[in-house]
């Protein structure tokens, strides 16, 4: 883990689970540079905002009956994926052969270790490695390094046969497909002494208690075999393994003994195309031999594995909330983020905040390029969180970006430091505002909340997702943060059945609903994104590769899963642009009699949020409006649309049959604009969508007196006061003053 001492974290750390209930463990795996002890207090995190003209951070500390110091270790992190196994007795092996299809995806002057047979330290055997795309064979825990005149060729599938006999060791390379077969042998003394004392094979790396040298590209079908010589020499199996079986498994089972199986470590990709594809066939469920590959990176990280530093239980008196463990030690601190959720016995509050925390993870750890320069000069200027993944790449990357290879990153975990989920954490060097996206831009609102007065709950995505619409139940009110972009099948259901149940629901960001995520209970950490065909992607699936490992569920847009985003909230992504804000404008239905409540203390002619401390404007970054060919219900009214927009706006690319020419029928408030939508189903159900990424860092201009501010507020009210609850024992603050003329 190489990193300069001036740029890296002197202590980081990361909790699981993400979310507890009080009387539930939370474990804190810190690492803490030169062994040091660590301070550690719990907080209360209401804004992330370091601008100075804004709020400013806020937190308070909350007593969770912690000590005062607690020994803490530097603990190291080591991406890379492979899979080690153990292996049948070789100590009577003769003629030994290792074979198996590679494909390699990156050229680089390090060694690439494409398999190695070992003891179980990794400090005996033999390993066969690229380097620059050339074959090399090493024998391990020796300086014996041998390179061979043999050459694979990268994004090109070739079978590789290692073939160890009495005093040589021979290589076969044979490109599938092709006629060229490379044949080359080199002698290396004393071999059989320690090939038999191997015990394991591990594909992609050479194994140390973790990965080393690990290799990037696709293996498949690797099978031992031994020859036999007498009066009738044959060849034995001693160990085949198909990585057709078993997919969303981190484990491949040994066909001749299957308790020697294959662990995979840091789970690599599955259901990738195999040599065999044919491109008949889209799905790995349907045609498994046609996906019997899996693609190791050598950044791939689905868990640091660090040991639990500290251990907290939640509790009995806390109420549900965003929280975070300070750390300190004499270099540096840290603020991990965690959320207390509501008690099973305890009463709830009327409003629910449902943390977008599977957005959160897809963007964990963004490298963006952009650090260096103003970004960076911000940062120090206002003594924001100091680290970015463009510098700090030891924590792995997020679905944004690429692995080495240049594929895209398709697993994101959260048993890991997520850098980009800090308070103070700025995304751009935001001329008009704070330049805040994600975790930290969503305390905008639960900051808001707390300033009017306004008791709420939290729960997280991956809570919805256990736990369903039963999650919701409680609850008059769910509002949703600035990007709940990410979301499965079953968290989309349970806000629809909600919303018809009785519900009220307030999206308050943009680009939300959008994209689908694959989980797997077994692994709850993870999700992973397929990014299909249709969307603003930053990188593309292959063809082929549209289906989850974790699930075996078609990926891509939800749009394209049959739950447009305008069936959940009314309206849908339709156009972004740079890090800018403008400001709406009502609509002429915005003055029917029924809607006045919502425009209470606001001026009939004033521009609605054309400031803010995201981008400048209510409106901007990545909108959303009404589409009825989509989804949006009938019962919703576009109260305002947004003016003003860019240059920089663009309409997304599922929008579009042809350039300029949008998929379905004419809009009433099309284009490029950001409609705000309000509306109450005939059972009750409740929507206030406002379409805009930026529209919550609006709500604290002017202390909090804006006409954002108003709007939100006054529909809030209306909710609550239509609510389904018959408990009165928690009541809201009085309504504040609103001036009948704007600010």
């Amino acid at each position: 883990m190489a990193h300069s001492d001036i740029d890296f974290p002197a202590v980081i750390g990361y909790v699981t689970p993400l979310s507890a209930q009080p009387g539930e463990l939370l474990e804190f795996k810190i690492s803490s540079t030169g062994d040091r002890d660590i301070c550690a207090k719990v907080v209360r995190l209401d804004c992330c905002d370091p601008n100075p003209q804004g709020p400013g951070l806020k937190s308070a500390e909350v007593d969770f009956g912690l000590e005062q110091s607690y020994r803490a270790s530097e603990q190291k992190t080591y991406l890379g994926s492979c899979a080690i196994g153990p292996l049948p007795s070789l100590r009577d092996a003769h003629d030994l052969t290792l074979s198996l299809l590679i494909k390699p995806t990156l050229v680089s002057s390090t060694d690439q270790v494409i398999c190695s047979l070992q003891d179980e330290t990794g400090t005996n055997g033999f390993a066969v490695a690229l380097n620059q795309g050339t074959l090399h064979i090493k024998r391990l825990g020796m300086p014996v390094h041998q390179v061979l005149d043999t050459h694979l060729e990268r994004n090109r599938w070739s079978h590789l046969e290692i073939c160890f006999g009495p005093q040589d060791v021979v290589i076969r390379s044979t490109l599938v497909g092709g006629r060229k077969t490379a044949e080359v042998s080199t002698r290396l003394e004393g071999f059989q002494v320690p090939l038999k004392d191997t015990s394991h094979l591990c594909l992609a790396a050479i194994w140390r208690g973790h990965p080393v040298d690990c290799f990037n590209g696709s293996i498949e079908a690797p099978c031992l075999t031994r020859s036999r010589t007498g009066a009738t020499p044959d060849t034995e199996v001693l160990a085949r393994w198909s990585f057709a079986k078993d997919v969303p498994k981190q484990t491949v089972e040994n066909d001749i003994d299957p308790s020697r199986h294959l662990t995979l470590v840091n789970m690599p990709t599955r259901g990738v195309r195999s040599s065999a594809w044919s491109g008949r066939n889209m799905d790995w469920k349907n045609a498994p031999d046609e996906y019997a590959a899996i693609a190791f990176h050598a950044d791939d990280l689905s868990d640091c594995q660090w040991s639990t530093t500290l251990a907290i239980r939640v509790p009995a008196n806390i109420p549900s909330g965003v929280y975070g463990l300070l750390i300190e030690n004499p270099s540096g601190s840290d603020t991990i983020p965690f959320y207390v959720l509501p008690g099973g016995d305890s009463p709830r509050r009327k409003i629910l905040f449902l943390a977008p925390t599977f957005t959160y993870m897809a963007y964990a750890n963004h490298a963006r390029g952009t650090f260096a320069g103003a970004l960076q000069n911000r940062v120090r200027e206002w003594s924001a969180y100091p680290h970015n993944p463009d510098v700090v790449g030891a924590f792995g990357y997020s679905n944004y970006n690429r692995h080495p290879d240049g594929s895209g990153i398709t697993l994101s975990s959260r048993l890991r430091p997520i850098l980009t989920m800090r308070p103070g954490y700025l995304v751009y060097p935001d001329e008009n505002g704070s330049g805040m996206r994600g975790f930290a831009s969503d305390s905008h609102l639960t900051d808001w909340l707390k300033a009017k007065g306004f008791e709420f709950d939290v729960i997280t995505d991956e809570d919805l997702d256990r736990k369903g619409v039963d999650a919701l139940a409680h609850y008059d009110v769910v509002l949703t943060g600035t990007q709940p972009e990410y979301h499965t099948r079953r968290t989309l259901e349970a806000l629809i059945a909600y919303r018809k149940g009785g519900g009220k629901l307030m999206y308050l960001g943009g680009n939300g609903f959008y994209w689908k995520i694959g989980r797997d209970p077994s692994h709850p950490h993870m999700i992973e994104v397929r990014r299909a065909e249709g969307g603003m992607r930053v990188w593309a699936s292959q063809p082929g590769e549209y289906y989850h490992q974790l699930d075996g569920e078609y990926g891509g847009l939800w749009r394209r899963n049959g739950i447009a985003p305008q069936q959940v909230a009314g309206v849908g992504f339709t156009a972004e642009g740079a890090f800018e804000g403008t400001y709406y404008v009502r609509t002429p239905e915005s003055f029917h009699s029924e809607l006045a409540f919502l425009f209470e203390g606001i001026h009939p002619e004033e521009k609605i949020g054309d400031f803010g401390l995201s981008g400048g404007g209510a409106a901007g970054f990545e909108i959303d409006q009404v589409c009825s060919d989509l989804g949006t219900p009938d019962f919703v009214t576009v109260i305002a649309a947004s003016e003003g927009h860019g240059p920089t706006f663009e309409t997304t690319f599922e929008e579009l049959l042809l350039p300029g020419v949008f998929d379905g029928g004419p809009r009433p408030y099309g284009g490029i604009r950001s409609n705000i939508v309000y509306g109450i189903d005939e059972n009750g159900g409740g929507l206030f969508s406002v379409g805009s990424i930026t529209f919550c860092g609006s709500l604290s201009h002017n202390h909090y007196d804006n006409n954002v501010s108003r709007l939100l507020e006054n529909c809030l009210r209306k909710f609550l006061a239509t609510s389904r609850s018959t408990d009165d024992s928690l009541s809201y603050p009085p309504r504040s003053h609103l001036p009948s003329t704007g600010d």
